[in-house]
């Protein structure tokens, strides 16, 4: 009699060889994430920058030429355009050559002097309406900023300077945010595919009716499925990890060992989803479509692309089902916080939640198409 992990030892064997023997196989499992991680890293990014400013300065006074050299100064800034008039700015704007247009008065400098409020013109692109508020609030920090320097040389009393710290991320770089996250995104896309495609690709090629007359059991078949995918997972997403650390400098600040518990049931969660749509499918195909089709929403619902308190309130509850959701948390905060066990445990249980019923559903749907 063959002992069970024996059958599971050979049946995992021989799902890494299906995976690894094929030259094209190994490039599609390695280079595409690194592709991705790069491209994602670097141009998903909700930071403006290199922008052009369109600036009709009036003002023959210090006060406008010192304002458009603190705006010179500014690396948000790249290209300051000085007009005659604002009639150029109609022009500029539609045709997307510049986002903002600022329009400084003749009386801004005789204001100041003088101790009463001047007032500037800001002309923003509402088209790209994301941008433009961002733009915006650089454009208010400058000028906020030049405000602070003209009351502490005139000793206003009335000044105040506020002064203010980043927690976690001092200098705003958007790539300790982006990478921390990509290391769940990119590291499901590779375990889902390989669970989804898995039994279909069984019966595609016609030999799933000879795991079904072998000495292998349902249970057996479906750990020798998942074993594979989940250590392909990990290894995926340790790799973007180091990645992470030694190509693009994140701070890796928490603990390996609670991380890599977090992966492991996050994968494990992970695996169930693509378990369930491989049963569901018949070829190949229709597993790479169920794939797709459910990865968008996972991604859209994780708080990735836009803040999960943002979404209207039904919506929210929909995202207690989403493991990616829970694994960002974990992510950014052992990346650059270092929370304790306690909040890595409060956002892993979940995921074991959603890990044991998808094994499990996935499990029993299956033992129901083979009936």
């Amino acid at each position: 009699m063959i002992k069970a992990s024996n059958k599971i030892s050979a049946l995992i064997v021989k799902e890494l060889l299906v995976l690894f023997r094929d030259k094209k196989s190994r490039m599609i499992l390695i280079v595409p994430p690194i592709m991705q991680l790069f491209i994602f890293a670097f141009a998903v990014t909700l930071e403006v920058k290199n922008v052009t400013l369109l600036i009709c300065n009036q003002d023959q006074g210090t006060h406008g030429y010192e304002l458009i050299q603190h705006f010179s100064g500014s690396p948000t800034f790249t290209k300051i355009n000085l007009v005659n008039n604002t009639n150029k700015f109609r022009e500029a704007i539609d045709n997307q050559e510049a986002i903002a247009a600022i329009h400084i008065p003749q009386n801004f400098s005789r204001d100041i002097d003088a101790g009463k409020t001047s007032k500037l013109q800001v002309i923003l692109d509402g088209r790209r309406s994301n941008s433009a508020q961002i733009v915006n609030g650089y454009i208010g920090r400058i000028i906020t900023a030049y405000d602070n320097y003209v009351r502490s040389n005139n000793h206003d009393e009335k000044s105040e300077i506020i002064a203010s710290r980043n927690w976690y991320n001092d200098n705003l770089l958007y790539l300790w945010f982006t990478v921390p996250s990509l290391v769940g995104i990119l590291g499901m896309v590779v375990p889902l595919i390989i669970t989804s495609l898995s039994i279909a690709r069984e019966r595609e090629v016609g030999t799933f009716d000879q795991l079904l007359v072998s000495p292998l059991t349902s249970s057996h078949v479906l750990i020798g499925k998942v074993i594979p995918a989940v250590i392909v997972g990990i290894v995926e997403s340790s790799f973007i990890v180091i990645l992470a650390i030694c190509l693009f400098g994140i701070p890796f600040k928490g603990s390996v060992c609670l991380f890599s518990f977090a992966i492991f049931t996050f994968i494990l969660s992970i695996v169930g989803f693509g378990l369930f749509i491989s049963s569901l499918s018949k070829t190949q195909q229709q597993a790479i479509f169920g794939v797709f089709l459910f990865m968008v929403p996972l991604i859209t619902l994780s708080g990735y692309a836009a803040p999960i308190e943002n979404m209207p309130e039904w919506l929210q509850y929909l995202t207690y089902l989403n493991p990616l959701k829970y694994f960002l948390v974990i992510s950014k905060g052992i990346f650059l916080k270092d929370i304790p066990f306690t909040d890595v445990w409060a956002n892993t249980w979940p995921l074991i939640l959603i890990g044991v019923s998808t094994l499990s559903f996935a499990s029993w749907f299956f033992r129901k198409r083979i009936e």
